[in-house]
């Protein structure tokens, strides 16, 4: 099972679980834990092959990896746990998999918390999937890693970011990160997917103006999903949570706050 952490609220009986992106782990989170602490139970979960997830069985590594199968396995830690429908939050590809969990059990989930959002693949990031694709195997995958951090996070105040999640990748290894990248084939299709489908459920997306990849392919889904609202933070790039977290936090208690009401 994968390696999970529960910080428990002493009166509250909702839930917020926590999805990191590829390349991370539950470590990106660390900025929100302490404003959602005080109102909330919090479930925060590290992928597979990710931050304490990387001694998972070998059955499961010997598998091809898709976006089902991963979120079966954050499906499993929810039923282990026995979680009551919750609120999820994903950041990059996390949004993916949350998105998928709505999908696939939607009686699972009050409402979506979406920072840097992957709504659609860019041609910038078709032309670095397909940059990855080619060199996977013959170069580090440091190098690759590297290079997409910098392209995703550029800027200097994005920095702390980029470094956050380097730092969290190198404790994957080059055959774990090519079982990731594999899964970039499926990526379109699915977003496609669930372009055309509206959910209902209430989803807050937090983009970053400076989010050159994926801002404007959430401008687009916005006007045609109902229940789906925009923020956009000021000279902030493709993490919202770690550049800008108390702006942030407000703007996603508030959203999960007025679910209650």
């Amino acid at each position: 099972m994968l390696y999970y952490k529960i910080f428990s609220h002493s009166v509250s009986k909702e839930w917020v679980v926590f999805i990191h992106g590829a390349g991370g782990s539950s470590a990106v989170w660390f900025k929100q834990l302490k404003d959602f602490r005080e109102k909330y139970n919090l479930l925060l979960i590290d992928l597979r092959g990710h931050g304490k997830s990387a001694d998972l069985p070998q059955q499961i590594y010997n598998e091809e990896y898709t976006f089902t199968g991963v979120t079966n396995d954050v499906i499993e830690v929810l039923d282990h746990l026995n979680i009551p429908p919750a609120h999820f939050m994903g950041v990059s590809l996390g949004t993916i998999i949350v998105r998928q969990l709505a999908e696939l059990e939607k009686w699972r989930v009050k409402s979506l918390v979406l920072a840097g959002a992957v709504t659609r693949l860019t041609v910038q990031s078709r032309i670095l999937v397909t940059l990855g694709s080619t060199f996977k195997r013959v170069i580090p995958y440091m190098w690759l890693y590297r290079l997409f951090a910098f392209v995703i996070l550029p800027r200097k105040q994005h920095a702390e970011s980029r470094n956050l999640f380097v730092q969290e990748a190198q404790k994957l290894c080059q055959k774990e990160f090519i079982r990731w990248f594999q899964l970039t084939k499926d990526i379109n299709p699915l977003l496609n997917y669930f372009k055309e489908s509206d959910l209902g459920i209430p989803t807050l997306y937090v983009m970053g103006d400076q989010d050159v990849m994926f801002l404007e392919p959430v401008k687009k889904i916005i006007k045609t999903h109902k229940s789906s609202v925009l923020n956009i933070l000021k000279k902030c790039g493709h993490v919202v949570n770690v550049e800008r977290p108390d702006e942030f936090n407000k703007l996603s208690l508030a959203f999960i706050q007025n679910q209650h009401i």
